[in-house]
């Protein structure tokens, strides 16, 4: 008896498995769309690629001056506080 329990068990599992792989194959993009999402991104546009650059160089100035100073630059952006 417990032999078979544990050939069900096993059985059980590898169907699972099976299953699982299976669902990943269907609802994976094949290798054309693959292409397209790359295609697609946000990195691959130069003039978007620049602004992003532009915008992490102005926060890591920011976190820079922050990491110099000993006041609360938080409450300064915000405006005076209450």
């Amino acid at each position: 008896m417990s032999a078979m329990r544990t050939m069900l068990s096993a059985g059980a599992l590898v169907s699972l498995l099976g299953l699982g792989y299976g669902m990943w194959a269907i609802i994976s993009p094949g290798e054309e769309r693959r292409r397209e999402l790359l295609k697609n991104l946000p990195e691959s546009n130069p003039i978007r690629m620049e602004e992003t650059r532009k915008r992490n160089i102005l926060v890591m100035q920011a976190l820079k001056d922050a990491a110099e100073t000993n006041e609360n630059i938080a409450r300064r952006v915000g405006g005076p506080a209450k």
